[in-house]
């Protein structure tokens, strides 16, 4: 399909359970987009804290919206994902990263391609956009598949304990992590979830 142009859609096409072939575009939020984004996030996870999470994401300087898309179905939003500014501090050493602030479909979407296409569609992005790295907490065997690896290995590690497999970092650049170690800096806004 070719790699996407940032003004430009990226469209895929998923085939549903009962044969309809559908056509889901991705592409950048649009601020008359933010209330269904919000109403998706409570749909997803069945409260607010992730909804309110992004609202504030979008007031700070990590937030870049070029990298806030969601996945359109006709006129409905079916799914979104946020990459957002992180630091990885050492010392008095800072390293500025990207993280995975937020991946969600709609529950009737799930396991149609929708989320993977997301994740591929924002790392193109990133790297267009001359970002050399993500982190993301996640499945084990959900992020691996788009080449993350546990970020351990880069002796890379959050404020507090997790399992090292679900805490991983993708180099969008070759070798962009190789003299990069230490402990992720959230801002503050992810005290609210």
């Amino acid at each position: 399909m070719g790699e996407p142009n940032a003004g430009t859609p990226f469209v895929f096409y998923v085939l549903t359970h009962d044969s309809n072939t559908m056509t889901t575009s991705i592409r950048t939020e649009q601020p008359a987009d933010i209330d269904e984004i919000y109403a998706l996030n409570k749909v997803v996870f069945g409260q607010d804290n992730e909804a309110k999470l992004l609202d504030h994401i979008r007031q700070t300087p990590g937030f870049i919206p070029e990298l806030s898309l969601v996945a359109v179905e006709g006129d409905k939003i079916i799914g979104y994902i946020l990459l957002s500014k992180l630091d990885i501090a050492n010392g008095d050493k800072h390293f500025e990263s990207l993280g995975v602030s937020s991946i969600l479909v709609h529950p009737d979407y799930q396991r149609q391609g929708i989320g993977s296409r997301l994740v591929t569609h924002s790392l193109q992005k990133a790297a267009l956009l001359g970002h050399t790295s993500v982190l993301a907490f996640g499945h084990e065997y959900y992020f691996p598949k788009f080449g993350f690896l546990p970020a351990i290995r880069w002796n890379i590690r959050p404020p507090f304990d997790v399992p090292a497999e679900v805490f991983m970092a993708l180099e969008l650049e070759p070798n962009a992590l190789i003299h990069v170690s230490g402990i992720v800096e959230f801002p503050i806004e992810f005290s609210v979830i």
